[in-house]
């Protein structure tokens, strides 16, 4: 059986940061602590959760732009920090990233034909003519036209500049693409259509996604796997149909409350999980479950003790200590009541 194409075990990015509690020496946030998953080839997994919770840090991490403190990074079973540095330059080819900011991530002195002509020139993917050749090539697969390649950022618009992010992610040929909030600064309509775009691309190169995201909705529409990740842990995850229809986390179903649905008298008479309160300091997160402050349900065990992951399903795994009760103490993502005036 062949190793999955990505796969994190017990990964940590901790920052020093300022001084401690009463100036007692450095203070660490804990921006990822002990998050494991795997990514098989061609499949998109979504990560989500509240800003700060330490989703972009892991995203970062997975593609080197962040050292991690501990755990293991793995590309089809290969040990990243184990490798030369010429087998990382190479390995670094087949994971790409598109970032949340498409105009911050482009060179605004660099034309988008010399922006996407970079990678294959630095890689030796293309030479001569052929680097050309394949930027238009580039552009006409994210629906671009060829007169862009002479064009610069600034003349672009978000949606447009996010396709030219998109093509020289693509430029490389990767495996796996880090998707770090790629349409949250796009209006409703362009974002469906980025979404559509991302899709056709994976049918058609078969490359996998790791599509991060705090709009469940959006990150549904993509993701075949959900995990959701509160305060540097996952806290469940499961296949998409599966955690909309049977999340097993407080959390996860407070998530799912928030996201709006399509259906106006739906949205009216549903029934809404209203979190209290704000997330715990990451310097200084509670002892036992990170989400316990905040959760409705909580009880003394939760305040002390760390909850494991546990299987409650084909690859369901929820931490919590009172999932089998938060079905029955939690409304259902989709539950409605009828509207006292009906």
């Amino acid at each position: 059986m062949s190793p999955p194409l990505l796969e994190t075990r017990d990964l940590c990015v901790h920052f020093t940061v300022g001084t401690g509690i009463l100036g007692t020496g450095p203070a660490t946030v804990r921006a990822v602590d002990g998050v494991s998953l795997k990514i098989e080839r061609g499949m998109s997994l979504g990560l989500v959760g509240e800003s700060g919770c330490g989703k972009s840090t892991l995203g970062r991490a997975v593609v080197g732009l962040e050292r991690p403190t501990s755990g293991t990074i793995l590309i089809d079973g290969q040990i990243i920090a184990e490798l030369t540095t010429p087998e990382r330059t190479a390995m670094r080819r087949r994971v790409q990233m598109i970032f949340q900011d498409p105009y911050a991530s482009l060179n605004p002195r660099m034309t988008v034909g010399r922006t996407i002509a970079e990678p294959l020139r630095l890689h030796g993917l293309r030479h001569g003519t052929g680097v050309a050749e394949r930027v238009q090539e580039l552009l006409s697969m994210v629906d671009l036209p060829q007169s862009a390649a002479d064009r610069f950022p600034h003349e672009f618009s978000g949606g447009q500049r996010q396709r030219i992010g998109i093509a020289r992610a693509l430029a490389c040929e990767p495996d796996l693409i880090i998707c770090d909030e790629p349409v949250s600064a796009l209006d409703v309509s362009i974002q469906a259509q980025v979404l559509h775009l991302l899709r056709r691309l994976q049918d058609s190169l078969g490359v996998a996604y790791l599509f991060i995201g705090h709009e469940l909705g959006v990150v549904r529409a993509i993701s075949d796997e959900i995990a959701v990740m509160y305060l540097g842990r996952t806290v469940e995850q499961a296949p998409a149909a599966e955690l909309f229809d049977n999340a097993g986390h407080a959390y996860t179903r407070a998530l799912i409350s928030a996201a709006p649905i399509p259906d106006p008298v739906l949205e009216r008479q549903r029934k809404r999980v209203i979190l209290e309160g704000d997330p715990p300091n990451p310097i200084n997160p509670p002892k036992g479950c990170a989400f316990s402050p905040r959760c409705p349900i909580a009880r003394d065990q939760c305040h002390h003790d760390p909850p494991p992951p546990e299987a409650v399903g084909p690859g369901h795994t929820v931490s919590c200590w009172r999932h089998e009760e938060v079905p029955r103490l939690m409304p259902s993502a989709t539950a409605v009541t009828m509207a006292e005036n009906a």
